[in-house]
Parts: structure tokens; C-alpha cells; sequence
């Protein structure tokens, strides 16, 4: 069976028949997600190897958006979130696109940056010149850190350097160009800079400082592009204001901090089930989006000549496969295998995929319908957990508060209460 993302009515089923559906649909073996069980993932003790003074773990629900086809293959997406209607708003979106054959991306490549400050340069713009002389030598240095990226085809690429006037003076900051491949590559480029900065000192005839990666990953950007469909947003209007929603977006830093917000909704939640860094993410794509001076958004949306909708979205994404979380998380390791991945270009590409549609699926119902109706609708199911529903309950207390318009705890606990004098 080829693997698909299009597994209709999935919502139908329980956790466990989900995810036995879902193993099918990506091709996978029965049980091949089973660590995704409370029981089977994440142990204490592992716990305890990964950050320091652990004292238990903390659960987060992994939901799977289906429908995504990018860049001609279909990909069922793990998202680790606790916010309602992000899994399923994203999976709608990716529904839509799939009738325009989906999304498509293009990548910058996987360079990361590493900074190493120079203060107390007697002449900076001398130290600049005799550092950019010195490109082979400090190259071939950083090299010799890790020769086993260099053995994939990474490595050090090239040097930059610039003079930095500051409160305390000017200072010399040397950027190290890092292919990392797969890996984040944080730790790859810290190490560098540490046995870079001893001779780059001595080059400036001054001392260094910081010396450490920079967050701002704008030599590993990641571009999607994805047509909707007009008829099946809702038509001529719908495409409009959502155009006009996304000019807004991209002229005011208010209504950009939400818009973009909800971009984040769906990379974090990918990032995250990946075992990823979703700070170092999140940091690069705010950057990115205040790298003209002014706060924007990320995405636009556009009318194409037929009267459809195109989206667009570009970011830095600073992922990896190798290395940290990933693949020391049982969790991650199964959100990876479940993407079907080969590369950190792959799943960069995912994430920003993913990341456009759930910004689609947000500005399409606050054009239509204002963004609390699906949400709330959504957010009742936890609301009457919340008030004490058992499993056997929720379902119809949720629809009760939906239909009186009171999606609140309080109302909940009653209308579960009455629930229970009804049945007994």
C-alpha cells in the first residue's frame, strides 16, 4: 500500500484505533508507535539523563494532521500542543491545498552561524582586513573540529566579518559559516568558535569574548508556497478578505504579533514533536520577521489570476535529526520515523508547510465566521474534562455548552450535574 496523509474521518476513532491507522497510512509496521502511550514513552529515567534535577515528566497530547502532500509526497504530520483546533485547522488547510497538488518549498541550504566577538581592537577596521586575509587558515581550524561533518559534505564554508559600533565601543564580530547537514548544529558551531577564538585574537591583537552560535538562521531558510482553492474556501469574498487580513498583517506589528502567532502554532507543535529546540525556532523566525527594522508578518497572502488564493511563507528553520532530542526521546524518535524523513531539509520543509497552513486555516475563519466558533467548539471537549466528565460524558456535555453558548466551567459542571440526575 502506498503511504497517504488522507485518512478520512480519523477523528471518529479512538486514540488507539488512531494510531493503528495511522501506523497504516505512513507505511509503518502495527505497533511501530506504541512509545507514543503514556506508559511506553518518555521514562523517568531517561528523563533524568536529559536535563538536570528531574523530579517527573510533563505530558503534552500529540495529535497527527493528515492531508499534507508537500512536495509531491504525502507526510502524516506528529504536532505536540495543548491548544484546541490546531491539529484539525491544519489539517483542513492541507485538505484544501491537496486539490492544488499541495505544497511546495524551497530551502537556502543548512548553514549556521557562529559569532565571535572581538573588543578592544586598537584599529578595527585593520583587525577586519587582517581577519578576511586569514579566511583559509581560520577555515581549515575550524575543520579540524569535526571531522566527521566534514566527511558528509559539511563543514566550514566561509568567514564574514564587520566592525560593530556599540555603547562601549567598536567592536569586531566574525561570523563562521557552518554547513551542519542534518544536525541542528549547535553544538558543532559552538565548538568551532572556541577553537577559533585564541587565533582570531591574536590576528585582531585583541580579545575575544562571546563566542557562541547566533538563533538569527537567515542562511537556512525554508520557502513554501501552496494555491487554495477559491470554491473551497467559500468564495470570491472569503479570498479577498483574506487578502486584505494578510495586508494588515503586514502593515501593522499588532496585528502581525497574532498572525504570526498563528504560524507558530503549527511549526512549534512540529518542532516540538520532533524533539527539536522550539526557542531556538521561534527566536529565528521573530528575527526574521523584524529583519527590515519593523516587526511583519512572515506570510502573505495574494489572489492569483484565476481569483484563487496563494500563500506564502518564508523562515529560518534551524532543525536537525541527529543529535539531542531527538533522538534521545522515544516520542521524537517515533515523530520522525512516522514522517518518513531523510534529511533536516525534509523536515524543514514540513514544518514550514505545515506552519502556512495553520496560518491559512486562522485567517480564513477570522475573514469568515471570527475565529472563536471552530475554536470554542473545540475547546468545549476540554472544558467539560475539566468540570469532571468522565470519558462517557464529555462528548455530551461539550455539545450542550456549545448549543447554549456558554463554554465556561461553571456551566459545564451544571449541565454535567443535570446530565447525572437524568441517567440515575
Amino acid at each position: 500500500m502506498t503511504p497517504t496523509s488522507r485518512l478520512s474521518g480519523l477523528r471518529d476513532h479512538d486514540p488507539l484505533e488512531r494510531r493503528a491507522l495511522v501506523e497504516e497510512g505512513a507505511g509503518l509496521g502495527p505497533g511501530a508507535l506504541a512509545c507514543l502511550d503514556p506508559a511506553q514513552g518518555l521514562t523517568l529515567s531517561q528523563a533524568d539523563h536529559m536535563v538536570e534535577n528531574v523530579v517527573g515528566i510533563l505530558g503534552v497530547p500529540v495529535g497527527i494532521a493528515t492531508n499534507f502532500r508537500i512536495d509531491g509526497v504525502d507526510r502524516l504530520v506528529p504536532m505536540a500542543t495543548e491548544e484546541p483546533s490546531v491539529v484539525a485547522a491544519a489539517s483542513n488547510a492541507a485538505r484544501i491545498a491537496r486539490a492544488t497538488g499541495g505544497f511546495s518549498t524551497s530551502t537556502t541550504g543548512d548553514v549556521m552561524i557562529a559569532q565571535v566577538q572581538v573588543v578592544d581592537a586598537v584599529d578595527p577596521e585593520g583587525a577586519r582586513l587582517r581577519l578576511l586575509e586569514a579566511r583559509d587558515e581560520l577555515l581549515a581550524l575550524a575543520d579540524a573540529q569535526d571531522p566527521l561533518l566534514v566527511s558528509l559534505g559539511g563543514g566550514a564554508s566561509d568567514i564574514s566579518v564587520r566592525t560593530l559600533p556599540t555603547r562601549t565601543g567598536t567592536q569586531v564580530i566574525v561570523h563562521l559559516h557552518v554547513d551542519v547537514r542534518d544536525a541542528m548544529g549547535a553544538n558543532a558551531v559552538n565548538t568551532m568558535a572556541e577553537a577559533l577564538a585564541p587565533r582570531v585574537a591574536e590576528i585582531a591583537g585583541a580579545r575575544t569574548l562571546l563566542r557562541i552560535l547566533t538563533n538569527k538562521a537567515d542562511l537556512r531558510l525554508t520557502r513554501v508556497r501552496a494555491v487554495f482553492p477559491a470554491d473551497l474556501l467559500g468564495g470570491a469574498q472569503v479570498v479577498a478578505d483574506i487578502e486584505a487580513a494578510s495586508a494588515f498583517a503586514e502593515a501593522d506589528a499588532y496585528r502581525a504579533a497574532t498572525h504570526n502567532k498563528g504560524i507558530m502554532n503549527g511549526i512549534t507543535a512540529v518542532v516540538l514533536a520532533t524533539g527539536n529546540d522550539t526557542r531556538a525556532v521561534e527566536a529565528g523566525c521573530h528575527s526574521h520577521a523584524a529583519r527590515d527594522g519593523a516587526y511583519r508578518s512572515l506570510s502573505r497572502f495574494e489572489r492569483t489570476p484565476d481569483g484563487d488564493l496563494v500563500g506564502t511563507l518564508e523562515v529560518p528553520l534551524a532543525v536537525g535529526l541527529v543529535g539531542g532530542a531527538t533522538r534521545a526521546h522515544p516520542t521524537a524518535r517515533a515523530g520522525v520515523d512516522l514522517l518518513r524523513i531523510d534529511s533536516a531539509r525534509e523536515l524543514a520543509a514540513t514544518i514550514a508547510a505545515v506552519g502556512l497552513a495553520q496560518n491559512l486555516a486562522a485567517c480564513r475563519a477570522l475573514a469568515a465566521e471570527g475565529i472563536q466558533r471552530g475554536h470554542m467548539t473545540l475547546h468545549a471537549r476540554t472544558i467539560a474534562a475539566s468540570a469532571g466528565a468522565t470519558v462517557g460524558e464529555i462528548a455530551e456535555v461539550a455539545a450542550r455548552i456549545v448549543a447554549d453558548g456558554r463554554i465556561r466551567v461553571e456551566h459545564a459542571a451544571e449541565v454535567l450535574a443535570d446530565l447525572r440526575r437524568s441517567s440515575s
